[in-house]
C-alpha cells in the first residue's frame, strides 16, 4: 500500500491509493483528472521517500468526484445588558477527490487484486438472497400494579 503527503490550499492531506479525501474548494470540473504538484513524502511498505521540501520524480494523481459542502458552522455573539446578540452561520466548500495513483510518472502499475475483488462482490450481489420469516414468540411480561403506600 502506497501513502503519500500532499500538499493543497496550504494544508498537507495524508493520501492513500484508491481512497477519498475533502480538500478546499479546487477549480476543476467534476470528472477531470490532475496531478498535486507538491509531494511531501511517499512510503511503499518499508521504503520511505521524504522531500526537501518536495520529492522530486513522485506524481499522485487525482480524480475530482464532486463538490460538496462541509457541517454548518453556527458563530453567536452575545453581550449581556446590551441588547447583543447576533447569529451567524458558515459552511466551507470542498472539493472531494479520489486518489488515483502514486508513484513515478512513467511507472504502470497492476491493479488486478483490485478487479478481482470486484467481481466477487458482483457475483455475490447478483445471487438473490433466501430470506425465511419465522414466527417470533411474544416476550411480554404481564404489568404488575404498583404499590403505594400511604402514611
Amino acid at each position: 500500500m502506497r501513502i503519500a503527503i500532499v500538499e493543497s490550499g496550504g494544508k498537507q492531506y495524508r493520501v492513500v491509493e484508491g481512497s477519498t479525501i475533502d480538500v478546499d474548494r479546487l477549480a476543476f470540473e467534476v470528472g477531470k483528472t490532475f496531478d498535486f504538484e507538491r509531494v511531501m513524502l511517499m512510503t511503499d511498505g518499508d521504503e520511505t521517500m521524504v522531500g526537501t521540501p518536495t520529492v522530486d520524480g513522485i506524481t499522485v494523481s487525482a480524480t475530482v468526484v464532486d463538490h460538496v459542502k462541509g457541517p454548518k458552522v453556527i458563530s453567536f455573539k452575545y453581550r449581556p445588558k446590551k441588547r447583543i446578540r447576533v447569529k451567524g452561520g458558515h459552511r466551507h466548500f470542498y472539493t472531494r477527490l479520489m486518489i488515483d495513483f502514486i508513484g513515478k510518472a512513467g511507472e504502470e502499475r497492476k491493479v488486478e487484486a483490485k478487479q478481482e475483488v470486484v467481481a466477487e462482490v458482483e457475483t455475490v450481489a447478483s445471487e438473490e438472497p433466501k430470506v425465511e420469516k419465522q414466527k417470533k414468540a411474544s416476550t411480554k411480561k404481564p404489568a404488575a400494579a404498583k404499590k403505594t403506600d400511604k402514611k
